[in-house]
């Protein structure tokens, strides 16, 4: 949710008392001297960062580098294996290994109250959801029909570079934003939305469900995981070594959490809903607004409250947490587990409100009695304050050579950015046909083939060429 100019010179204001009162003195903090600079090369120039600059594609669809290509292989309103339909919105994805060396790519639709059914997974036609049996649809809205957010699944073949099937996998859910693969091998659907029943809905929204991953038409039954919590969800990204999950809700005053599950693994057996704080500055507003008082490369000691009631009948969760000394997110959204680490931005971080990224590094006895004697920490990695480098990030992908892929939802142009290790900014791709952004990036499992969206208008892309280079 990108923070507009009026609401962030408001906000900024109001903010800025409170912040200096709580960073006159970082008890936990460790500086760490890493400030970001702008690259003494061009992003895409001869020896800079990146693959090269992006050339003009003569159908205006999507600039890449020279030697990389696109073909689409998705398209709102085609009709699917199972005979629905390919809903528009496509948003957050990822993609599994599958059988015969497919790839299966599992898509978001990111539908909202009030958009048109006509987009939606059943075409507008009345009868079309009755193929269904009613308890794999989630919820409904106030006329008798299935809410329209969705997951789809691509059976993707990346040697043939062809499509081979698509069909529904989870239906009756609600602004199906971002999300993230578990090590076990599933999708995690999040909504990034707070309603409750009445005028929209029949039933309660904003939480996470667990998506099973088949290269046959397959509609997972809708469990909504709400020892999770329920918030205006953005991702999530699960730590393999303890099956620990990271979530980030996207709110100007948003909270980093994670979940402890009872079991490793098997979500739907309950846990502990936590929110991270810093050691020594309860309720550090982290925003960075007007003034950059968190240099990139500070570090802190992480510690973790615990949040009772994580699912309550009011958007209350941010507020209880922070009363207990919460540490305050501008906006967090794409989230990645990477290199042994939780990677996460804030797309209205900064001093412009444009944007920054933290990186977490987990305890080696991270959720454990242990954990206190050897903290994690969170550290601000990067913030350029400059739109023509990063402007409102997103969802984030991790490539197979190391680099970070972050999409980006700002003013103007759209772009897919790269960010090498050393924190340098490249662009990738950008968004020829329209002002959408792209979104959803992920790569197939054997690193040869790139997959993202154009929102708006309902396309898939699978992009290849020189990765090596």
């Amino acid at each position: 949710m990108k923070l507009g100019r009026r609401e962030f010179l408001g906000r900024s204001g109001a903010c800025l008392l409170g912040a200096a009162a709580g960073l006159a003195s970082f008890p936990s903090a460790v500086r760490g001297g890493l400030s970001k600079t702008v690259p003494s090369k061009p992003a895409g120039a001869a020896g800079g960062p990146g693959f090269g600059l992006l050339q003009r594609d003569p159908e205006n669809i999507l600039d890449l580098p020279k030697g990389f290509s696109y073909r689409v292989i998705s398209k709102a309103g085609q009709r699917m294996k199972d005979g629905f339909v390919v809903p528009s919105l496509p948003d957050g994805m990822a993609a599994f290994p599958g059988p015969d060396g497919s790839t299966l790519i599992l898509r978001n639709h990111e539908f909202r109250f009030g958009h048109p059914a006509t987009l939606g997974p059943f075409g507008g036609k009345k009868n079309l959801w009755k193929k269904l049996d009613k308890s794999l649809i989630y919820d409904w809205i106030p006329d008798g029909t299935p809410c329209l957010g969705s997951v789809t699944t691509i059976v993707y073949d990346t040697k043939r570079k062809k499509t081979k099937s698509q069909h529904l996998s989870l239906a009756g859910t609600v602004t199906n934003c971002s999300g993230g693969a578990t090590p076990w091998g599933t999708w995690l659907s999040s909504e990034e939305v707070f309603e409750g029943p009445g005028n929209w809905c029949a039933g309660k929204h904003g939480y996470t469900f667990e998506v099973a991953v088949s290269a046959e038409p397959k509609v997972t039954a809708p469990l909504p995981l709400k020892a999770m919590g329920r918030f205006v969800k953005e991702g999530a990204a699960v730590d393999p070594r303890t099956g620990i999950v990271y979530q980030t809700e996207d709110q100007v005053d948003g909270l980093f959490y994670r979940f402890l599950p009872a079991v490793p693994g098997r979500l739907a057996e309950g846990g502990r809903l936590q929110a991270l704080a810093v050691a020594g500055s309860p309720g550090l507003e982290t925003n960075n607004w007007k003034v950059q008082r968190i240099a990139p490369g500070t570090a802190f000691i992480a510690v973790w409250i615990d949040l009772d009631n994580p699912d309550p009948g009011e958007d209350t969760l941010r507020a209880r947490g922070r009363e207990k000394g919460a540490a305050v997110f501008a906006s967090g959204e794409g989230i990645l587990f990477h290199a042994d680490e939780v990677w996460f931005d804030c797309t209205n971080g900064g001093t412009e409100a444009k944007g920054h990224f933290w990186r977490y590094s987990p305890s080696p006895d991270e959720g454990t009695p242990r954990e206190s004697e050897n903290p994690g920490r969170l550290e601000l990695f990067l913030e350029p304050n400059d739109p023509l480098i990063l402007d409102h990030p997103d969802q984030l992908a991790a490539a197979p050579w190391g680099d970070i892929f972050v999409c980006e939802d700002g003013d103007g142009d759209q772009y897919l950015l790269g960010i090498t290790k050393r924190g340098d900014v490249y662009k990738f791709a950008r968004n020829a046909l329209n002002l959408s952004e792209l979104s959803g990036c992920c790569f197939s499992p054997d690193g040869t083939t790139m997959f993202v969206n154009n929102m708006d208008s309902g396309l898939t892309f699978a992009v290849t060429g020189p990765w090596e280079k």
